[in-house]
This record gives C-alpha cells, structure tokens and sequence, in this order.
C-alpha cells in the first residue's frame, strides 16, 4: 500500500481536500463519487449534507458513522516516507476512509445491510448525527469512526453542556457599575470554580472539567460582553440539572445564558457485541486490544439514545486530533482495514444473525 494510489491514494485524495465545519460540500461529492467503485451499492446526500452510502439489502443494519468535517487549520498535506500529515488524517477521515475501504470489501451476511454515514459537523454542533438520530430507525448494532488506534476500541465519552453567556448595556460610565463586562465575567468565573470543586480524582470518564472556548466585550459605547464555556461532563451527571445551577448563577449578575448543545455521557458494557466483534478482529491481528474511555465528546453521544450495542473505533493517535502535527502511519490505516473487514460481519453474527 502506498500513499499515491490504492487504499492510500483514496485517503490521501480526502485529506488534500479540505472540509471544514460547514463547508464540506466538495470533499462530500469526492467522498460519493469513490464510494460505488469501493463496492458500495447506493449512496446518496441526506437533507442535511450526509452522505449516505449502503450494501446489502436485508432487513437487519449495521450502521458505521464517521464525519467528514474537520476543524481548520493543520498541518500541510503531504507524504514522509510511511506517514501522512494533514488536517483529518486523523480526526477523523482516516477512521471515515477506514469505514469505506473495509465495508465496502467485508463480506456482508444474509439478512444484513451495512450502511455508511459520512456527517457533517461533528466539530461543530454534531447536526449531521443530530438528523441521523432523528430521521432514521435505529439499527441494530453501531461502529463511530474516532481515533482509538488499531488497536484500541472506544467504550465511553464524557458529556458535554456548551454555554454562551452574554450581557450588553446602552453605555455607562464604570464608576457607576461594574458594566457587562465585568457581570459576565464574574458568571463564567463562578461556574468554573463551581466545575473545578465538583471535580474528584479517578478515571477522565467519571471527572468534571471546564474551559472557556471564546471570549469577546466592547468597554465603550453600547457596552457587550460575550463568553462561550465547554463544560465536559462524567458518567451519570445531568446536563439539564447542572444548566439550572449555571442560569442561576448568572441571572444573579443580569447576564443572559444558552445553552448552544448538551449531551450526556455514555459508554458501553465490555460484553457489548460490537465492542466484542470489534476486541477479537484486533486480536486476530496479534494485538491486545485496548478497552478506551475518552475525555471528549462525539457522535456517540449523539446517537447513544437509540440504545443499541455500539463503539467507536478507527485508526490514529486521539492525541493529535486538532494539533499542528496530525499524522496517520499507513501501517495503522491497514491495521484498521483489516481489522474492521473481520469485525463487521462478526458483529452482526454476533448481534444476532
């Protein structure tokens, strides 16, 4: 395998093209126009910008859903030796090019269909899995594209409450008032001291933690003042009981709060059958497989209402997601193909079928 043609070439031709957050339009058409050659059997655009591609025609689905968006910037897109650099290689088109190698190639059992879901915005609001969730029957067992290395299956993600905390005033002199500024400030200030004291040692999927992800005020004229807060949240917290405490902290200070997204923590059971599918491919492969809990957030979340066995998994180090030095080794990408052509149809005979 090598990066100009072949498994490679396919993974190097969707990092080349870029897809930020909410413009992932051409690097979707490059994504739909590869598919058919790669065996699958329909794919078409959703009302929101998926891709959607599917093989098989039983009644029973196994789903696999990556995203296809990026956040910007990154590194150049280029070739060293065995390694590919470039935004997404990693987070998370390698996982995504993973999915349409392998499903594409994997044998698919009677009775099953596999579907492939490329979404949009997963760096941004999730909407892509936000219509996936709301628009479609559940299937009956589901694989989320995200960096766990080849050898690793992801089981938990924390949670997550994005706040936006805005106060805006026609103009005042500060000795006469702290001002807008000021107000929200101290709010953002409260709710991470109150973040920081809930927070208790142990694993990352039973801990707390808080940052602010933007900032912006004007101190002269119309007075405004406008802080955005990623809250990541543990196993068993609830978004909607914490958002109550942070809004009352806040209409103590005359400083409006939305919440722009929310979703809870999940993880899986270590007999889950897709986290077993997936744990004895890597096996196959003469690895020990790697149960991970992460500290982040992703379309597992999302999806995790439906309720249905699932993990994530896909090649690449987690720790350069959205970082300068982004890169995929091409042995973890075969590593990945490999392992997922074994665990698909696995998966489903073990789902039940």
């Amino acid at each position: 395998m090598s990066w100009i043609e072949g498994d490679g070439g396919f993974l190097r031709e969707l990092v080349e093209c870029r897809s930020e957050s909410g413009d992932e339009e051409s690097c979707s058409d490059l994504l739909s126009s590869r598919l058919p050659a790669l065996g699958w059997e329909s794919v078409v655009r959703d009302e929101v910008g998926n891709v959607v591609a599917s093989r098989g025609t039983g009644p029973r689905e196994l789903l696999m859903m990556g995203h296809i968006d990026t956040v910007p910037g990154g590194p150049k897109t280029e070739v060293e030796g065995d390694v590919l650099w470039g935004r997404g290689s990693v987070d998370a088109k390698g996982p995504l090019a993973s999915f349409s190698l392998a499903g594409g190639r994997a044998i698919v059992p009677d009775g099953w269909r596999y579907t492939l879901i490329a979404a949009v915005g997963e760096e941004r609001d999730s909407r892509g899995a936000r219509y996936v969730m709301e628009s479609r029957k559940a299937p009956l067992g589901c694989i989320i594209g995200e960096p766990s290395g080849g050898d690793g299956v992801t089981l938990a993600y924390r949670g997550c409450i994005f706040l936006r905390l805005e106060a805006s005033d026609g103009g005042a002199h500060r000795s006469g008032g702290s001002g807008p500024l000021t107000e929200t400030l101290s709010s953002a200030s409260e709710i991470l001291r109150m973040v920081e004291s809930m927070d208790e040692d142990g694993p990352i999927i039973r801990r707390y933690s808080a940052a602010v992800a933007s900032m912006y005020g004007v101190e002269k004229g119309e007075r405004c003042a406008s802080i955005d807060l990623d809250v990541r949240l543990p196993l068993g917290a609830d978004p909607l009981s914490l958002a109550r405490s942070f809004q009352e902290i806040c209409s103590a200070r005359a400083v409006d709060m939305s919440v722009r997204q929310s979703v809870s923590a999940h993880m899986s059971d270590r007999r889950d059958p897709v986290v077993r599918a997936l744990s004895t491919s890597v096996r196959e492969e003469g690895l020990s497989p790697r149960l991970l809990a992460k500290g982040g957030t992703a379309d597992f979340n999302v999806v995790a209402p439906w309720g249905v066995p699932m993990a994530a998994y896909g090649p690449g180090d987690s720790g350069l997601d959205h970082g300068p030095d982004e890169r995929l080794s091409i042995g973890e990408l075969k590593t990945a193909i490999r392992v997922l052509e074994r665990a698909l149809p696995r998966a489903c005979l073990l789902l039940g079928g």
